[in-house]
């Protein structure tokens, strides 16, 4: 489908349209109604867009288009934004539009549609249709005599009609020759999309935040679901507003379709849409002229990342790792398309994601994008050996949403205590059973299976209590913990404890924190030879009082490197603690530990941010197009990215910029390319 940015360019082109530079202010002038305004006003440019549309799009005469018309009896005196007349002369209305900048609230949407009723209400000027345009964000309303002048809701078209016509029953269409299509979209334009929709749903604090995700991502989930159904050239699609449908009978027609979805896989979403037909419509207004599926996966990547980046900040920061930790792990573990990748602490999916990119970039490398090799290749790795788990049910809802909008690899997130018996969890994923070797029904297990990669964070700080958690006993590690600073009766040897582990263990502890037994699941989980990555507090590697902890994992792993952060690595979401990432192998049984094993250490201090979330990155400009294209070289101490831009022309009194559209690391910077060294030929080694 051709964007309003096209036909916004061809109007240029054709000279319907002209940008007048003389003067302080750039203006744009509507040639055929002699009508000039101010061309950095936002809202100047989505009419100028729409205005288009109407001459390319919907037919009609660039003379018959009023521009800035005054409504007649309008107290105080009103003008419409765009008016379509039947006649050149421009006296008999057909449609009255308002153009608002793309970011309007819903409430301001509302305001606006009220606005445009009562200019195509007013007396001696009635028209035949209404419609608001904000962007993506659009509605027209029948405004004739068969609805009364307060109906808002029975009387909602699906798009405003062509050449003076009939309204269609919908707008979008699938690869109709004279009809619109759902469309691909820019970064920006998804981010505006998103973000609106989570306002809508959020509303001001009627729903939590990752409720109020949860509920977008049962919505996220239908929609990519109807842009997948096979359905014939000029079929409309099923999730947008049909003609004469009310909210209510909207909301009921979406319910019964994610119903119906729901069946197909109920392992990925185990309730109902939970919220009201008012809102559902909404959100349906802002999703329905985008294509999720269609838009380019970095664009997605990158949008969606930067969206859930502000979104798990302070409340929600313990289920969100940065993207430069996340790609660093991600890139030592070098994961491949024949690894099985397991975290057992996935949060929002970080992990999970850049694990599948890492992949879908490998897929690149043997078989041509948009081949069936290619998606056969990484799509095989996501739906068959991504793994995740995470406790919170609503953010394990929002992995899931983030996998599916990257394609695929959702339904293997399980929503679980990652440290209940693994039988209990093979119980919900048969996969994840296969992987694991064990049998959910009698807990026996095939020592020498398990998942290849893990790389995790996992939660730090809080304690597992044994009166809460049954399962706390099951744990080597919990009596492998000693008293800081202390030597009493409570420290006494446990005789049971497994004395080749290296040093005594203390008595079993009724409470444990959590990232110590987390180290024993990951041992579980991980098949001899696996490696895993895992952020943990240096208190865990310093302490004195835990020296039987890190007895016990120098017994079962060998430590392949460690990195230690700065203090501030998650201070922007709401964490303190200073922490390292450790990179660990699991040992084949019987091979015991060595004092020859050389371990790679580093320390790094500019890891692309500060505390406050700030860039801190050295910036090189690789190459540069004024106003078009710009390529530039993020140097930290982890790696170096070769990060991508488009130009944005500014809006109003914000001036353009560049977004960022491709990201990718540069091989052989910083730690990680020292650490490419130090495997080739390994050394004693400290950064």
């Amino acid at each position: 489908m051709t964007n309003s940015t096209d036909f916004l360019a061809r109007a240029f082109k054709d000279g319907h349209l002209q940008l007048i530079t003389s003067g302080k202010a750039e203006k744009i002038r509507y040639v055929a109604v002699n009508w000039s305004e101010k061309w950095s006003d936002p809202e100047e440019k989505v009419r100028a867009a729409y205005y288009s549309e109407l001459i390319y799009r919907y037919g009609y005469q660039p003379e018959c288009i009023g521009v800035e018309i005054t409504v007649p009896d309008r107290t105080p005196v009103d003008r419409a934004d765009l008016v379509i007349f039947r006649d050149k002369a421009r006296t008999k209305p057909f449609a009255v539009v308002e153009c608002k900048r793309d970011a309007v609230s819903d409430t301001e949407f509302k305001q606006s549609v009220e606005q445009a009723f009562g200019n195509g209400h007013a007396h001696k000027f009635r028209a035949e249709y209404i419609g608001v345009v904000a962007g993506q964000t659009r509605a027209f309303y029948d405004c004739s005599d068969r609805f009364g002048v307060l109906e808002r809701e029975a009387n909602i078209v699906a798009d405003l009609p062509v050449q003076y016509g009939k309204p269609e029953d919908f707008k979008y269409y699938y690869k109709a020759s004279n009809k619109p299509d759902i469309a691909a979209v820019s970064r920006d334009d998804l981010i505006k999309t998103i973000r609106k929709c989570h306002q809508t749903l959020w509303g001001g604090g009627r729903l939590s935040p990752p409720m109020a995700f949860g509920e977008l991502t049962k919505l996220i989930f239908l929609k990519t679901r109807d842009e997948k159904t096979p359905r014939k050239k000029g079929e409309p699609y099923a999730f947008q507003i049909k003609t004469n449908e009310t909210p209510q009978r909207l909301a009921a027609r979406i319910k019964a379709l994610y119903a119906v979805e729901r069946l197909k896989e109920p392992d990925v979403f185990n309730d109902d849409i939970k919220i009201d037909d008012t809102t559902v419509r909404n959100v349906v207004l802002h999703l329905e002229s985008v294509n999720l599926t269609a838009t380019d996966l970095d664009t997605k990547g990158v949008a969606f990342e930067q969206f859930m980046d502000g979104f798990f900040k302070g409340d929600f920061g313990q289920y969100f790792t940065p993207r430069n930790i996340i790609a660093f792990a991600i890139h030592i573990l070098d994961i491949q398309a024949d690894d099985t990748v397991m975290d057992p602490a996935c949060g929002s999916g970080g992990f999970l994601l850049h694990a599948l990119d890492h992949v879908r970039k490998l897929a690149g490398e043997y078989y041509e994008e948009g081949t069936q090799q290619h998606f056969d290749y990484w799509h095989s790795f996501a739906e068959k050996r991504l793994f995740g788990i995470e406790i919170n049910e609503e953010i394990a809802r929002v992995a899931k949403m983030n996998m599916i909008v990257h394609d695929d690899g959702h339904t293997n997130v399980i929503g679980h205590d990652a440290l209940e018996p693994l039988a209990v969890i093979a119980r919900r994923n048969a996969a994840f059973a296969k992987i694991v070797g064990i049998d959910p029904d009698s807990g026996v297990r095939d020592e020498s299976k398990g998942f290849s990669k893990i790389p995790t964070n996992p939660p730090f700080g809080a304690v597992i209590k044994d009166e809460l958690h049954s399962y706390l006993k099951s744990y080597e590690l919990s009596r492998f913990v000693g008293k800081e600073n202390s030597k009493n009766d409570d420290d006494l040897e446990d005789e049971t404890a497994d004395h080749k582990a290296g040093k005594k263990s203390a008595k079993q502890r009724s409470s444990v924190k959590t990232e110590i037994i987390y180290c024993e699941r990951i041992w579980q989980l991980l098949k001899p030879g696996g490696q895993a990555a895992v952020v943990l507090p240096d208190g865990l590697l310093t302490n004195a009082s835990l020296q039987g902890v890190r007895d016990w994992l120098l017994e079962r792993f060998q430590i392949l490197a460690v990195v230690s952060l700065p203090q501030s690595a998650f201070a922007h979401f709401g964490a303190g603690v200073k922490s390292s990432v450790v990179f660990l192998e699991k040992r084949v049984h019987d091979v015991a530990p060595s004092d020859d094993e050389i371990i790679f250490m580093a320390m790094v201090e500019n890891i692309g941010y500060d505390a406050t979330g700030r860039a801190t990155y050295q910036i090189e400009v690789l190459e540069e197009t004024a106003e078009k294209r710009r390529v530039e070289r993020h140097r930290c101490d982890l790696f170096d990215w070769r990060v991508e831009y488009d130009w944005v022309p500014g809006e109003g009194k914000r001036p353009g910029h560049w977004s960022e559209r491709h990201r990718q690391i540069i091989s052989g910077s910083g730690v990680l390319g020292q650490y490419a060294v130090f495997k080739k030929d390994q050394e004693p080694f400290f950064v």
